[in-house]
């Protein structure tokens, strides 16, 4: 195992290394800001480092006197700076002493321009001051001190003018005019006072000037507007005056025109009120006679109606009468020649019937033997005879007429009548000489009884 320990030892060796050398680069690593740029010069080439370069904005600074590796690294702002130049010293075309304060903004174009040129911030700014100082003074000498005091925006942009082409050497570029912020008398000078003095009384003298001319304008004014309004206001009394005299005048003849118009118009109200007036007559007596027509129509349309139905009524009451009586006589014609017709029918039917015929013979024999019979009852009864039969049969006990009050004939004459009445000429015989219902036969059910001296009527 021993012989292995040697390998051991340099590989851990190597992995020491390794790390110490990653722990020194960590060291020396640089990130730069983003508003910084890092120009970096090797051995062989000059690199800028910073946010939109090419090359990153990482690098690791190592000591210029690292041997192969070291560099040297100048860094550079790419933001805007501004450079000031406070109490400076100027003339101007007639040599007249100032100072001046005036202030330049500048950035950085090309940083390897610049690096080429400087080697610090410090030595870039110091060298641009140089180069405005000269500009200023350059510029300020070709003017007088009125005009430089009175146009200073016109100064500032000449100083940048002035200024430009010189920067892009160093490769900067002015970011906006350089501004003049303010003049002063130097040491020992009282120039600019005294140009101010000679303003200030320029000014007043004009202020009062102007304020005198003012005064005088506006004391002008006022008495041209006092004059203006006197004027105006005469105009408008007289004005007011003629209008007002117009105005009566016109209101008299308008007032003349109304009461004409007024009058015409009650005229020509008046005719039209009587125009209505006659046509309402007109129109009235009209509707009267119209009223008067129709009512007179009416009147006799209903005359006529009336009398039309009274003769209506007439008629019909004619009629109906007439109806009646014929209808009355009719009936009493019917009825006075019912029994006429009857007895005609009776007749006709007597007349062509001889059973009937026969029968109505020994009818009328039945009645004179009844009376007959009832004459010698009362004379038998007066006389106080009684006949007895003593035969077998009662009907064989009467061999004369006067059996007709025994039992046989009494009989007999009872089965003839009933056969009799079977027939309808029978009955209705027998119905004209009253012999009436009574109980019912064998056939019609019926049994009839005479009752003497009464007219015959039939019976159903």
């Amino acid at each position: 195992m021993l012989q292995y320990l040697p390998g051991i030892g340099i590989t851990v060796l190597l992995v020491a290394g390794v790390a110490l050398a990653i722990f020194i680069a960590t060291l020396f690593r640089v990130v730069v800001p983003t508003n910084m740029v890092h120009i970096v010069q090797s051995r062989k080439q000059t690199t800028p480092y910073g946010t939109g370069q090419g090359s990153g904005n990482v690098y690791f600074k190592w000591p210029s006197w690292v041997p192969y590796f070291g560099i040297n690294v100048i860094k550079l702002p790419v933001s805007n700076f501004d450079l000031s130049l406070n109490g400076y010293e100027a003339y101007d075309k007639d040599r007249v002493p100032f100072m001046v304060d005036v202030v330049s903004f500048f950035r950085i174009k090309d940083t390897a321009v610049a690096a080429r040129r400087v080697v610090s911030v410090q030595e870039l700014e110091d060298q641009l001051s140089k180069i405005v100082q000269g500009a200023v003074r350059k510029v300020l000498a070709s003017d007088v001190i009125d005009n430089i005091m009175l146009e200073r925006a016109k100064f500032g942009t000449e100083f940048t003018e002035e200024v430009r082409e010189q920067l892009m050497e160093w490769g900067v570029e002015p970011v906006k005019s350089m501004e003049l912020m303010d003049i002063r008398d130097s040491h020992d000078s009282k120039v600019i006072a005294n140009i101010m003095a000679k303003k200030t009384s320029h000014i007043e003298m004009e202020s009062r000037t102007e304020v005198a001319n003012n005064l005088k304008n506006a004391q002008t004014a006022e008495i041209n507007a006092k004059q203006l309004v006197d004027i105006r206001q005469q105009e408008a009394e007289q004005a007011v005056g003629e209008r007002t005299a117009l105005k009566d005048q016109q209101v008299g003849i308008a007032k003349e025109k109304y009461l004409q118009e007024v009058a015409t118009q009650k005229k020509e109200t008046k005719t039209r009120d009587m125009d209505v007036k006659q046509v309402e007559q007109v129109r009235e007596a009209d509707i009267t006679k119209e009223k008067q027509v129709v009512a007179a129509k009416q009147e006799a349309e209903t005359t006529v109606i009336k009398a039309e139905g009274a003769l209506s009524a007439k008629r019909k009451e004619a009629q109906g009468i007439e109806a009646e009586g014929l209808a009355k006589a009719e009936a009493e014609k019917a009825m006075k020649m019912a029994p006429v017709t009857a007895q005609i029918a009776l007749a006709q039917e007597i007349g062509e019937n001889e059973g009937y015929q026969k029968y109505l013979a020994i009818i009328e024999a039945l009645k004179a033997h009844i009376v007959v019979g009832s004459k010698q009852a009362e004379a038998l009864q007066d006389a106080q005879i009684k006949i007895i039969a003593n035969t077998g049969k009662p009907i064989e006990g009467v061999s004369s007429v006067m059996d007709l009050f025994s039992t046989k004939g009494g009989t007999e004459l009872a089965g003839m009548v009933e056969a009799f009445a079977q027939t309808p000429l029978g009955g209705a015989v027998l119905a004209q000489l009253g012999i009436k219902e009574d109980v019912p036969n064998a056939d019609a059910g019926k049994v009839f009884k005479v009752s003497g001296g009464e007219t015959p009527k039939a019976k159903a």
